[in-house]
């Protein structure tokens, strides 16, 4: 029996042809009850449109890139922030008939502008999403820029672009983190700043000078170490703070898998968490209620910002291109069981 065919569809639905690829592409602006015949007839036929033919079509294919910086590049990797951006990109390629292709970019390599260049070539993608740090850098945001393709970027850190830009407010989010420390009772917070390249953690460290400042807390040098975002990084810093004479009450981290290094560092230490020492992350990865004690984060709305930046390019690609913006979607306090009071 003979595949079904795209005028099989429209002849079956009473319409035309360009009707049926539109509701196909799941394109806008066409009526409900056409909607629906042409997806009955679609269904009554078996026909399943050929993906090559729809990229052929265009000058672009059906699909999204997620380009991000690869974790395996680190001594103690973790994937729960790439997880929540893939989750947020693939409901909304789901939703438009998309595809999404992932691209871990190791933005050490001298050669990365080409890597991604040949990749654009060979794919012909309708836009890519670039996850921070990787969206801070010039010569990954130059490579992408000179093949034309749509980007959006994501927490670039600056609220001056040219661009449709997404991004989550970093900065107040993190002044209240602190400030809620503050609250408990803690004067002695320290904090673990992450990748210097990741301009939006930089802001998180901004934020939390700004929640000492406000609640009237002076700013101590010693209790700000650096970590590279990763487990291990944790670790090293807080075995550096919690050395200190006295040590601090709490430790607020610029992301979740350092602030796990903390909590495993306190452990061996046999140091109680919260009774003992107050922890604190950023990110809300699904790693921070794995936890024991669960950890009181920040929910960066990670998965909500990739679909957002999705939503802008697919609908780029169908002539509706996003104005030069900044689109922020602010975080939330999460509290757990991982701080409470400091020791009297």
């Amino acid at each position: 029996m003979p595949r079904p065919t795209i005028d099989d569809v429209a002849t079956l639905a009473g319409v035309s042809i360009k009707t049926v690829s539109r509701v196909v592409n799941r394109e806008p602006n066409v009526r409900e009850s056409t909607r629906d015949k042409v997806d009955k007839a679609i269904a009554s036929l078996g026909y399943s449109p050929n993906p090559s033919a729809r990229n052929l079509a265009s000058h672009h294919a059906r699909l999204i890139v997620l380009v991000y910086d690869d974790p395996s590049a680190y001594e103690a990797p973790s994937s729960g922030y790439i997880i929540n951006m893939q989750e947020g990109a693939l409901k909304a390629c789901r939703k438009s008939g998309f595809e999404l292709l992932i691209h871990p970019c190791n933005y050490r390599n001298k050669d990365v502008g080409k890597e991604l260049t040949e990749l654009i070539g060979q794919v012909r993608p309708a836009g890519i999403i670039v996850a921070a740090p990787l969206s801070n850098m010039p010569k990954i945001v130059r490579a992408i820029s000179a093949t034309k393709t749509p980007c959006v970027r994501l927490s670039i850190g600056s609220a001056n672009v040219k661009e449709y830009t997404v991004a989550t407010n970093d900065r107040d989010i993190s002044a209240e983190m602190t400030r809620y420390l503050v609250s408990l009772g803690h004067r002695r917070i320290a904090f673990i700043r992450g990748n210097k390249q990741h301009k939006a953690v930089g802001n998180r460290f901004d934020g939390y000078r700004d929640g000492l400042q406000e609640s009237g807390i002076a700013y101590l040098e010693k209790l700000v170490v650096d970590g590279d975002n990763s487990i291990g990084s944790g670790e090293r810093c807080a075995e550096q703070l919690l050395k200190l004479n006295p040590r601090p009450t709490a430790i607020f981290a610029a992301n979740d898998d350092m602030a796990a290094g903390v909590l495993r560092v306190a452990t061996r230490l046999g140091i109680e968490v919260p009774r003992e020492l107050s922890i604190a992350g950023c990110d809300d990865i699904s790693l921070a209620q794995q936890l024991y004690p669960a950890l009181t984060t920040i929910r960066q709305p990670l998965s909500a910002m990739a679909e957002t930046a999705s939503l802008a390019l697919i609908d780029g690609s169908r002539g509706r291109p996003s104005a030069p913006m900044l689109e922020t979607i602010p975080g939330s306090i999460q509290v757990r069981e991982s701080t409470a009071p400091p020791p009297q």
